[in-house]
């Protein structure tokens, strides 16, 4: 029983000495002095009502376009994909869009063609396609290397 016990004067001496703390006074210096300093509460000059006379008026910009002339969700691509040449590490193949064995897919000069436009790449279409060739996609079609396409016209 003498460890309860113990436990209790322990945690008593301990809340008294931390009671003592809590005024946040210096005890190795002298005790705290009121001071006549002016109340902490400041009063601010009341906020006026008319904007600043130094702002400029907000513009439009003369080089914007007019709001009623863009279409919704921005200008149309051309069909069949942007006309630039292809970027660094893209290739462009040209031939005849063959049906694959499985259902939907296409082939392109031994390449599975992934993405692009399906107006334009149909079986039997004679396109020229860029893109890159993509070895580790997993596909269903079990032909050719897969060839995620960038853009696609017809040739």
């Amino acid at each position: 029983m003498r460890t309860p016990r113990m436990a209790v004067v322990v945690l008593l001496a301990a809340g008294v000495a931390l009671a003592g703390c809590g005024d946040g006074a210096d005890v190795t210096g002298p005790p705290a002095t009121p001071t006549s300093s002016p109340p902490a509460t400041a009063t601010l000059p009341p906020a006026t009502a008319t904007p600043s006379a130094s702002l400029p008026p907000a513009s439009v910009p003369p080089s914007a376009p007019p709001a009623a002339s863009v279409p919704p969700g921005g200008p149309k691509p051309p069909p069949g994909g942007p006309r630039l040449p292809p970027g660094p590490g893209a290739t462009e193949l040209t031939g005849t869009v063959e049906a694959g064995v499985e259902p939907g897919c296409l082939l392109l000069d031994g390449h599975q063609l992934f993405g692009g436009p399906k107006d334009v790449l149909v079986a039997g279409a004679r396109v020229a396609v860029t893109g890159r060739a993509q070895p580790d996609l997993m596909s269903t079609c079990q032909q050719g290397v897969p060839f995620l396409v960038e853009s696609a016209r017809r040739s």
